[in-house]
């Protein structure tokens, strides 16, 4: 006699129900921050920049700037090549050294900018543009700690951490982690950690100080 084996997809308008445990699961997954491996190495030839990991190894983001470009614009790429966002320094800024985060490849309406200070603990500024892509207005931060020593932290404006670069072990600065919480855009995370590498890394990997 055959075996009638059950149809495990629900009919239509039919109810799932689902158990406390599979939600609490779900729910924690979301709630869980995002930790990425940074690695300061481009995987093209002749070019500099990084390839960035997920938690389980996956190619998550990368940045590859040809060693004869200055790096006075970069586009940080999803794990399929798409710009996520392009990060480009503001020349003659009146507030120091500023560099503008748009989104995609569009570069006429930055949406953040980060800006280098000198003030106390806080090493920069990361503040909405007005006229930015998007109908709501989005929320700005400081970055405090070390960037060269790959120990700094993002918080927002009720001081909540929401974003940090820690050193990975023994493997010295050139492979760190960025860990994101929820509710944290990570490709904004990512596209402020070149930004940092711009304004603090000496040398920087992705610029030339000589142009």
């Amino acid at each position: 006699m055959a075996k009638v084996h059950p149809n495990m997809v629900p009919a239509p308008g039919a109810v799932v129900v689902q158990s406390a445990s599979s939600i609490a699961e779900r729910e924690r997954a979301e709630e869980a921050p995002t930790t990425l491996t940074v690695w300061r190495k481009s995987l093209l030839f002749d070019c500099k920049g990084f390839t960035v990991f997920d938690a389980k190894g996956n190619l998550a983001y990368r940045v590859d700037s040809y060693a004869s470009e200055t790096g006075d614009e970069v586009v940080l790429m999803d794990a399929a090549g798409r710009p996520a966002f392009t990060v480009r320094r503001k020349r003659f800024s009146l507030h120091g050294e500023q560099w503008l985060v748009f989104a995609g490849e569009e570069t006429r309406r930055p949406v953040y900018a980060v800006r280098r200070s000198g003030r106390g603990k806080t090493m920069a500024h990361v503040t909405a543009c007005a006229g930015g892509a998007g109908a709501s207005p989005s929320p700005s931060y400081e970055v405090e700690g070390s960037y060269a020593r790959r120990c700094c932290v993002v918080y927002d404006a009720e001081r909540r951490a929401v974003a940090e670069v820690r050193p990975k072990e023994v493997v010295g600065t050139d492979v760190f982690r960025l860990v994101v919480q929820p509710g944290v855009g990570v490709s904004l995370a990512m596209a402020v950690v070149v930004a940092l590498e711009q304004m603090f890394a000496r040398p920087s990997l992705l610029r030339s100080w000589s142009t």
